[in-house]
């Protein structure tokens, strides 16, 4: 099936003014579907894209920029949300392109694959999923999705954004995202490079996406997942769960910690990180390099409780990730988060 795409590449801003890569493509019809996003949220701010298709045929892994946003063997796009909380109120999954709902699995419960091990998931790891097919041997598969939450039967025609289902944490995976894919004749295609004759990341893209989709999914090597406050050491499933979002705290807590959790960690990242307190001075701070990459991680910084206590007010937490691009220090990841001390 050729190609002749008129195509521009070309770099927007991200949240924190670090350059991104975009690429929009004219694309006749012909050439094969053009695919809105499959999730009815915001990129950004509500949800993120954690994991890309894997470019490398290697043992090794690289997504579509030759970035490490993949792991080896990765077939789609990974699109998650923030918590357990945020599946819990509803993200809804939707239909990228117009086509017919070919195949469905429903059922399958909402857990951490870690709590049941791989086993219990052997040939489901899609967990709850719908597959549309939309024509001349284009398919696409929604992975993830929460028990109960499917809402087409086999057969059904669909149009592009019609909701199929909610985002969720069902088989082999071990936070709440819906897996992606695309496939052409049975082969997994990426539709941030469109059909390739060999996979490898340093080939010309040709998107499948539509314009504003294209747009809106910019590519991001790290992100803000989650930010706030705690009165004691933050546990990882607390933080999974999206229960630390708490905007006061009590004067007379034991300890003041401000936490971050973020995606796409690089070996050689400083992550910097500050209490300030309501008179303005700091509280505590603390800046420390990345020894190895991460797909996702989670820093705090705190202080136990004075022998005074807590003035009370308000304390704002501050937090940079800062990473060497051509020999310049960026700031690739910039937040803040406040909390009252009453």
């Amino acid at each position: 099936m050729p190609f002749n795409p008129v195509l521009c590449k070309y770099l927007v801003l991200g949240a924190a003014g670090t350059a991104v890569v975009s690429w929009l493509s004219a694309a006749s019809a012909a050439d094969g579907p053009r695919f809105d996003l499959p999730v009815d949220c915001e990129i950004g701010p509500e949800c993120m894209v954690q994991n890309y298709v894997d470019q490398d045929p290697s043992a090794g892994s690289q997504d579509f920029t030759c970035g490490r946003l993949t792991y080896d063997g990765h077939k789609g796009t990974d699109i998650r949300i923030p918590n357990l909380a945020a599946m819990e109120q509803g993200v809804a999954v939707v239909a990228a392109a117009p086509g017919t709902v070919l195949r469905l699995r429903d059922g399958m419960r909402d857990v951490n694959v870690n709590e049941i091990g791989q086993a219990a998931v052997a040939n489901r790891e899609a967990g709850n999923s719908v597959i549309v097919d939309h024509g001349d041997g284009w398919q696409t598969q929604y992975g993830h999705m929460r028990e109960g939450s499917i809402a087409v039967d086999e057969g059904d025609k669909v149009e592009a954004g019609r909701k199929l289902g909610l985002i969720g944490l069902s088989g082999n995976t071990e936070f709440p995202h819906v897996h992606f894919e695309v496939r052409l004749d049975g082969k997994t295609v990426d539709p941030f490079m469109g059909v390739q004759d060999s996979f490898g990341c340093r080939e010309t893209p040709r998107p499948l996406w539509n314009d504003e989709t294209a747009e809106a999914l910019a590519y991001r090597s790290s992100g803000l997942l989650q930010a706030g406050f705690a009165p004691r050491k933050p546990e990882s499933g607390e933080i999974e769960a999206g229960k630390l979002t708490a905007k006061t705290l009590r004067a007379d807590s034991q300890a003041l910690l401000f936490w971050v959790q973020i995606y796409g960690l690089q070996a050689g990242d400083r992550e910097s990180m500050r209490i300030v307190g309501p008179r303005g001075g700091t509280v505590v701070e603390n800046t420390e390099p990345a020894e190895k990459p991460k797909a996702q991680s989670y820093r705090f910084v705190g202080k136990k409780k004075p022998s005074g206590g807590w003035p009370p007010g308000t304390y704002r937490g501050e937090y940079k990730l800062i990473r060497a691009v051509d020999g310049t220090d960026t700031v690739v990841i910039e937040t803040t988060r406040e909390v009252e001390l009453q």
